[in-house]
């Protein structure tokens, strides 16, 4: 199956010269572009970064990565915790996964926290939160009673999400037949170094526990 999916950073006051808001782009977990919602500006971090440039829903794409990054922010003041006593500034991180099952039916699920401490789980198919850290209590009161926030999250990633994978899976397609030769095989797409610094405390592992909660659920 093939993951797509996108890691958030709001930060309220960043410094003079950092993004209030910055999204990178994976496919399986490979970085392929970073975009700044403040400025508009791309990176194109792969050789898969610099094929989505051309697609035809890219435009109408970084759009919705901007609304997605200014409703976040919008909501920080009411789901941040009550007792923040770390030092810093606090940031918020999401990250949003949608995938193709067996059955060819999609998938998808959006992760909270903040300060790298993952908080809430959504499964956007059943509309059903999972606080896993008391940080997140706030926010999912809020949000398990905002349907308007709760119809965004679940049209972002199970509409939109959903279109993008289908458009990334055809140019990964692409990209694979017109490179991959019976000697060398598929290339591999290296991811940026700076993604160590974006939601660290999501693991694979978590995503997959996720996954069998959804499908024994």
């Amino acid at each position: 199956a093939r993951f797509l999916s996108y890691n958030f950073t709001i930060d309220p006051r960043p410094r003079d010269d950092q993004p209030w808001c910055e999204v990178q782009g994976e496919i399986d977990q490979k970085v392929f572009l970073s975009y700044d919602c403040g400025t508009a500006k791309i990176k194109y971090l792969s050789p898969l970064g610099e094929e989505v440039k051309n697609m035809s829903t890219w435009e109408t794409q970084t759009d919705t990565l901007k609304d997605t990054g200014d409703l976040l922010k919008g909501q920080m003041p009411d789901v941040t915790p009550e007792k923040h006593t770390d030092r810093g500034p606090l940031t918020l991180q999401a990250r949003m996964t949608c995938w193709r099952e067996g059955n060819g039916h999609t998938s998808a699920s959006w992760e909270f926290g903040f300060n790298g401490q993952l908080c809430l789980l959504f499964d956007s198919k059943n509309g059903f939160w999972t606080m896993v850290h008391s940080k997140g209590r706030r926010m999912r009161e809020k949000w398990e009673n905002d349907r308007g926030v709760t119809y965004f999250f679940k049209k972002v990633s199970m509409g939109d999400c959903r279109a993008w994978l289908w458009d990334f899976m055809v140019c990964w397609e692409k990209m694979l037949k017109t490179s991959a030769s019976p000697t060398t095989g598929p290339p591999t797409v290296k991811s940026s170094a700076t993604a160590s610094k974006h939601i660290t405390w999501i693991l694979p592992m978590l995503l997959t526990s996720f996954i069998i909660t959804v499908f024994l659920g």
